[in-house]
């Protein structure tokens, strides 16, 4: 079957506004001072359903989908809300129920014949929409087999991939008529500043404030093409990956520590000389670290990119556990409570400039750079509307910049193979798929057709 259809036509056959079912009191919603790290960039999500027997007609589907919500925006109010600049500069929520744009569309394309492995080519601004407006939108398409695509678009400084599934996993409950299980935190007083606030340089290693940017000397570049992919790794794979990035009596590394140490080695082979910077960075989410059992439902940004410089003449010369080593130390000094007190209080000495995460600065000295964020609890299997679970879901964010983005997630099967997400500079795509075609494989319908054929075997 190929790589799929790439180019479908998308036909928008409506487009309305979506509010929570009960009024809710206007209100406002402040940011967070880890909110505000974040700069003002739309993250898409999106889900793929098969049509199976007795699954119910688009029509009904759609009308389930609304349903549930509304309701489900009445727990979840800030994605009714929207964005207001306030006048000190800084955004804020205003939570007044200006609702969700919810889009139906048609695209005359299969599910076995969607451009799963080039997403740029059938979902960027087809199947997963471009946000107008607000906070949250939604788009459902009906596909030609029948299939339907459940795809969404949020304003990343409202909410982090933790706070999304959150959301989807209570919007699917209410749409299968389910308590929602996990009932969010808007308690904004779990990151109040220390008074007085006190941090030390780590957090000036990781964020810039804007004022601290040295202009160009000169005019920038021809930026390189970025371009998305989507892969999958297969249980095995990611398993000799952990065990090789153990190995030689290097202590045990987690999944992500071992996967981002390989993408960190195979991704230098892109730098123009071996002397060139590469840095890879991986997002920790600070729950766990500040509080379990206060944070566990926190709603909003609790994000820290710690991140790794070395050259690529250095990362050819050491072995996979050297790297993992690499990646567990400068990830060591961000799994403390004490570093997201900080940032917090780094942040509010800072109040109201804006400030910017290095690693994604641009690099003028031709080297690379990525981020790693870890989607390994992303609860795909979890968003199931009433007709099956969904055949294949993944994040979608090509953000804009340089700096590539790669978020490995869990195969919908449960099967333990990862779907991989990777937004890269081309070059750098054409390096990892020529250095390690073995373990980065593209994700064609073959793939999801095959376990779907193994599960009614079973």
């Amino acid at each position: 079957m190929g790589e799929g259809k790439g180019g479908c036509t998308v036909t928008v056959r409506r487009k309305e506004r979506v509010a929570a079912v009960l009024p809710l009191q206007e209100h406002w919603l402040p940011f967070s001072n880890l909110d505000l790290l974040l700069p003002p960039l739309d993250v898409g999500v999106f889900f793929c359903y098969e049509k199976l027997p007795g699954s119910p007609s688009f029509a009904a589907m759609l009308s389930s989908l609304k349903g549930s919500l509304v309701q489900a925006l009445v727990t979840y109010y800030p994605f009714a809300g929207e964005v207001i600049t306030n006048s000190t500069g800084e955004p804020e929520l205003l939570c007044n129920n200006r609702g969700v744009d919810f889009i139906e569309a048609y695209a005359d394309v299969e599910l076995r014949e969607l451009c799963l492995y080039k997403p740029d080519d059938s979902f960027k601004e087809k199947l997963v929409p471009k946000k107008e407006g607000g906070v949250f939108c939604v788009q459902a398409t009906e596909l030609k087999c029948g299939g339907l695509v459940v795809a969404c678009s949020f304003d990343h400084r409202i909410a982090d991939a933790v706070s999304a599934d959150m959301f989807l996993v209570a919007w699917a409950e209410l749409a299968s008529s389910k308590p929602i299980s996990r009932i969010p935190s808007f308690r904004r007083s779990l990151l109040n500043p220390r008074r007085p606030g006190r941090h030390d340089s780590f957090p000036d290693r990781l964020f810039a404030p804007i004022s601290s940017l040295v202009p160009p000397s000169s005019p920038p570049q021809l930026q390189q093409p970025t371009v998305s992919r989507i892969y999958y790794i297969t249980a095995e794979d990611v398993d000799r990956m952990q065990t090789a990035a153990s190995s030689g009596g290097a202590a045990h590394r987690t999944k992500v520590e071992a996967f981002t140490a390989y993408l960190w080695r195979v991704l230098a082979k892109g730098t123009v000389s071996g002397d060139k910077p590469c840095r890879m960075g991986l997002v920790v989410d600070g729950r766990s670290r500040i509080d379990a059992r206060a944070m566990a439902n926190y709603f909003g940004n609790v994000l820290t990119p710690p991140y790794g410089t070395l050259s690529a003449e250095e990362l050819g010369r050491m072995a996979l556990p050297e790297v993992a080593d690499v990646v567990h130390e400068f990830l060591r000094p961000a799994m403390t409570a004490e570093h997201f007190r900080g940032l917090v209080d780094w942040v509010e000495s800072h109040r109201p400039e804006p400030a910017v995460a290095r690693i994604y600065l641009e690099d003028e000295e031709g080297g690379v750079a990525c981020v790693v964020s870890s989607g390994r609890r992303f609860p795909a299997s979890e968003v199931e509307f009433g007709w099956g679970k969904p055949a294949l879901a993944s994040y979608f964010f090509p953000w804009g910049g340089s700096t590539g983005f790669v978020m490995p997630m869990p195969s919908p099967k449960g099967n333990g193979d990862w779907v991989v997400y990777a937004y890269l500079l081309r070059d750098l795509v054409e390096v990892l798929e020529a250095e390690s075609p073995q373990v980065f494989r593209p994700l064609t319908p073959d793939y999801y057709l095959k376990l779907l054929e193994l599960e009614l075997v079973a």
